[in-house]
């Protein structure tokens, strides 16, 4: 990336990061706070651990969409505004009730899809893949930040104050966006990062994709349901009190991240994908059962969110690959919108299931639940294809190139495996294995002077 367009990475990455934060900080927290909220129920208590995931599920590819025609960051702001709004209602409110309304509207602030949208207008696009990365490893190390410094904050300021720094980040975050993000020189519509309506037949017709749309699911629905449980675990069978649940956390996350580095290397350098997928998906299944039998055991508990907490990273790192990978060359922006949807309908989901089997069957309810659905997850993975290690990369045609001769004569190219041309963009999407590819040859043939990788 040159200078600019790590002038515009950076920041856009701090605000998601910071926003993700905000929604991740009471995790660890929440549930014992929330006994002491009028109307407290098992079941509101779910409810209002996963509302964020619902409004956040609905609201984020239409926010996409508005912000294509009145502008990203006028969206943005709108929606950092909505959030922090959300977080002073959940703050004030000694219901159960208004900390669901709060959590509901700082999902409502559903700016992912105006966020990536953002950072493509400000990033060319062989180097987008690169500021993509980096904010998924902000995402990511905003929910590790979370877990320990959540019991910190609770013990500091309580979890009403965290709902209002919450709001304050969320303002500073706007704050950001317009002092340190440069405004693009312009906006259009970018199919890599953005959901196009006619797309989504075919993306929701797809099986493999539609399994990797199930599996992420699945995953923020067993992650959250866990934390409808845990905090009860650690303080009522294990008596670790909240502000010292953080040093549980500490060591086995810092573990985990260490532990999980070489299974990715195995899956995308060494061939091993399918293999170290199923057996994170098994993992996460053994960690809930141990968690559900063997919760009075802190060895157990800590070997329990160890393996769980692997398998997690792990996961959360291959699924978006892989739907890159399996998506149409073409709509890979619809593909990652669908799938975003249902990693944050899972969040929902995992809270409202999670509460009800807490109230019903206790801790162990929760954790054999997760186990279910764990178990379901395997079988539908098992049978899923996957796909070859390729690159895709997006073209600029030549304007006077005859568009709709150019899809055969690529496909007749060594090392172009799939190709798909648009001919009202002047854009060719190929997916390649660069090692074999005839570029010379393709040049030729698409009239152009350099490629710009996706």
């Amino acid at each position: 990336m040159n200078s600019l367009e790590r002038k515009a990475v950076i920041p856009i990455a701090g605000i998601y990061g910071l926003r993700m934060l905000g929604l991740f900080l009471i995790l660890p927290v929440f549930a014992i706070y929330a006994e002491g909220l009028k109307d407290f129920t098992p079941a509101l208590l779910g409810l209002a651990l996963g509302a964020y995931g619902f409004t956040m599920a609905m609201l984020q590819i239409p926010f996409g969409w508005l912000s294509d025609r009145i502008g990203r960051k006028p969206v943005i702001t709108a929606g950092l505004l909505v959030f922090a709004v959300g977080s002073v209602v959940a703050a004030m409110s000694d219901s159960i009730w208004g900390v669901i309304i709060g959590r509901a509207l700082q999902g409502s602030g559903a700016i992912a899809a105006a966020m990536m949208a953002l950072l493509a207008d400000l990033t060319r696009e062989e180097v987008r893949s690169k500021a993509m990365a980096m904010i998924g490893i902000t995402i990511g190390s905003s929910f590790t930040v979370a877990l320990i410094v959540g019991p910190l904050l609770d013990a500091w300021i309580g979890v009403n104050g965290i709902f209002w720094l919450i709001a304050v980040l969320a303002l500073l975050s706007i704050g950001v966006l317009y002092v340190m993000v440069p405004n693009p020189d312009h906006s259009g519509m970018h199919r890599d990062v953005e959901s196009r309506p006619g797309e989504f037949g075919r993306i929701l017709s797809n099986p493999q994709l539609l399994r990797l749309d199930f599996g992420i699911l699945i995953l923020n629905a067993i992650m959250t349901a866990m934390f409808v449980a845990l905090p009860f675990v650690l303080r009522d069978h294990l008596h670790i009190e909240s502000i010292h649940q953080a040093w549980v956390y500490l060591p086995v996350l810092v573990v985990a991240m260490i532990v999980m580095v070489p299974l990715i290397i195995m899956a995308e350098s060494k061939g091993k994908m399918k293999q170290v997928f199923l057996t994170s998906i098994t993992l996460i299944a053994i960690a809930c059962a141990m968690l559900g039998a063997l919760h009075n055991s802190m060895f157990s508990v800590v070997a329990g969110l160890f393996l769980f907490f692997v398998a997690y990273n792990v996961l959360e790192a291959t699924l978006p690959s892989l739907i890159s990978r399996m998506a149409p060359i073409d709509a890979k922006g619809t593909a990652m919108g669908v799938y975003s949807t249902s990693q944050f309908f899972g969040a929902f989901l995992g809270g409202a299931v999670g509460g009800w089997c807490y109230g019903h069957y206790d801790v162990q309810g929760v954790f054999f639940g997760s186990v279910g659905l764990a178990v379901l997850w395997l079988l539908v993975a098992a049978g899923m294809s996957m796909p070859a290690m390729r690159s895709a990369i997006m073209l600029h045609v030549a304007s006077d190139a005859d568009a709709s001769a150019l899809e055969p004569g690529l496909l007749q190219i060594a090392g172009v495996y799939e190709a798909r041309v648009v001919p009202e963009e002047n854009t060719a999407f190929l997916r390649v294995n660069k090692k074999e590819l005839d570029r010379a040859a393709v040049d030729a043939l698409l009239g152009i002077k350099h490629e710009e990788a996706v």
